[in-house]
């Protein structure tokens, strides 16, 4: 599939009259599991792929760090891509030619967001924005710069008010983005205004131990957003169990206790497909051998 291909699909997902739970992923691996859970949308998180190089969600990625990460999950993926872009990797210039980047590898929609350099997590305190203004520039020059990208603003003004989280997001919404995202509201009263006030397409924020309340997608569809994201959940789980092993490795100085939890040979060989990737080179082996 090309990108227009992805961009396509995921409009024709935020047409579905339903609410879509995007699942949250950080490397291919992450992103064949999702696809094998059947969801039918990803979401690279700056969040989740910050933590996964160690590093923390403070506008510490590079342009190539986010396009490697999303080639690497197009390449084993067919699902619609969005992808956290942080600010934007400076201004109008440099958001153009994210866009170009993220379209060329197969992602469906780049994310950019109305904070400050440096940023910080939606969800912690002091952050400090651009003016509405400056946001509405730099989604102008993402669709110009794109020929089937989506484009979904943030705005994390909502640590002002929720009015002005509002007014942003509409005038987001009139600069061409094709999808809003107000980041941290603080409860359901606030996620329903905001779907009263946003006629576009929304996306809701369902991560943990935040600002927002726990709130499952089927409550998220009452509200009537179209996408919900769970972008760090996958890599908190992981790294849960990933420091419980290794701790029990060292102390223990043996596997035996997580042996159930594992992944045998064959099922992580099913899910990487190294059966097809070996018969596919058994096959141009045998193709391109002289014969006696």
């Amino acid at each position: 599939m090309t990108a227009g291909d992805h961009a396509t699909e995921l409009q024709r997902l935020i047409k579905m009259q339903r609410t879509v739970p995007v699942a949250g992923v950080y490397d291919g691996l992450s992103a064949i599991l999702a696809a094998r859970a059947d969801f039918e949308a990803l979401y690279l998180s700056g969040a989740a792929l910050s933590a996964s190089m160690g590093l923390a969600d403070l506008g510490l990625l590079t342009l190539d760090d986010v396009v490697h990460a999303a080639r690497s999950i197009a390449r084993v993926s067919s699902l619609p891509l969005i992808v956290d872009s942080d600010t934007g990797f400076g201004e109008t210039l440099n958001v153009m030619r994210a866009v170009v980047e993220l379209e060329q590898v197969g992602a469906a929609c780049i994310q950019i967001e109305d904070q400050d350099f440096p940023k910080k997590c939606g969800h912690l305190s002091d952050k400090r924005l651009v003016p509405s203004e400056d946001m509405c520039r730099k989604i102008a020059a993402a669709k110009r710069a794109s020929r089937h990208l989506l484009v979904c603003a943030r705005t994390d003004a909502g640590a002002i008010s929720a009015d002005e989280a509002i007014r942003r997001a509409k005038a987001y919404q009139n600069a061409g983005a094709d999808i809003i995202f107000v980041e941290a509201p603080t409860d359901v009263a606030e996620i329903r205004r905001i779907r009263e006030e946003i006629t576009g397409p929304l996306l809701g924020n369902m991560t943990e131990f935040g600002r927002t309340p726990f709130i499952s997608a089927s409550e998220w569809e009452e509200l009537s957003y179209e996408l919900v994201i769970f972008p760090v959940s996958a890599l908190r789980v992981s790294a849960r169990a990933v420091e419980d092993f290794y701790r029990s490795l060292r102390a223990n100085g043996d596997v035996s206790a997580h042996i159930d939890a594992m992944m045998t040979r064959k099922e992580l060989y099913d899910v990487i497909k190294y059966f097809e990737y070996e018969a596919l080179d058994d096959k141009i082996v045998k193709s391109t051998l002289p014969h006696d």
